[in-house]
Parts: structure tokens; sequence; C-alpha cells
């Protein structure tokens, strides 16, 4: 058994200016920065929607993707290949996967004990 959530939206940007982008998408989204989460992170204040809300500078075209975080990388990344996603790439604590839909999104694994967190689901 594991559990899973949406856990938030990641704005992938392109750039090489990460905090005007971080700005510009606290402004536009009303949610205030509360700083850096790695060199090319930057977390904004998503708390009040539940929401883990991210900017980060990326290489590739901008974007926004979803993450779905777990307390079972493995065994969500099973559950969601059986619904028809596809593996893309591992990273140190997550999985790139793309929806039958062509939709890129991740799995992540949890920072937080996903016991008691709205939204959670549980699956066999």
């Amino acid at each position: 058994m594991h559990r899973s959530r949406l856990a938030g939206f990641i704005i992938d940007c392109r750039t090489e200016h990460l905090d005007a982008a971080a700005q510009f998408w606290s402004t536009a989204l009303g949610l205030p920065v509360l700083g850096d989460d790695g060199p090319r992170y930057v977390r904004l204040d998503g708390a009040a929607h539940g929401l883990s809300i991210e900017v980060q500078q990326v290489e590739h075209e901008s974007r926004v993707h979803l993450d779905i975080e777990t307390d079972d990388v493995d065994a969500e990344v099973r559950r969601l290949e059986a619904a028809g996603a596809v593996r893309q790439r591992q990273g140190p604590r997550w999985w790139v996967m793309r929806a039958p839909t062509g939709q890129g999104f991740c799995v992540v694994q949890a920072r937080e004990d996903l016991t008691a967190m709205p939204g959670v689901q549980v699956w066999p």
C-alpha cells in the first residue's frame, strides 16, 4: 500500500534571470516568494491552497508541469505506467513521466508524512 497526491505546480522558465521570473509569477499569482529552494528553484507560498508552487530555471522551453508526490516512488510509477504513462528520465528522488496524452509530469518523493495530508489517495 502506498499514498500519493497532487503536490503542486512547477513553472519551468527558460531564463538567465530566475529571481525576476519568480517575482513575475509571485505578482501574477498573488503568492509571496518564500526563497530559494536550491540553485535552480524559487518557492512561492502556495500553502493556503495546500500546494507547492515553484519557479524552476530550465534549458528546455518554458512550460508548467505538475508534481505528484508519494511515499513510494517506485510503486506510484508502476501504478501510472499501468494507466498508460511512460517513464522519461530518473532523478535522485523523482521520475519525469509522460502521460498518454503527451503532458510531462513528475512523480516525486514526499518531503512530509502523507498520512494526514489533504487530497491523499491510498493505493493497494
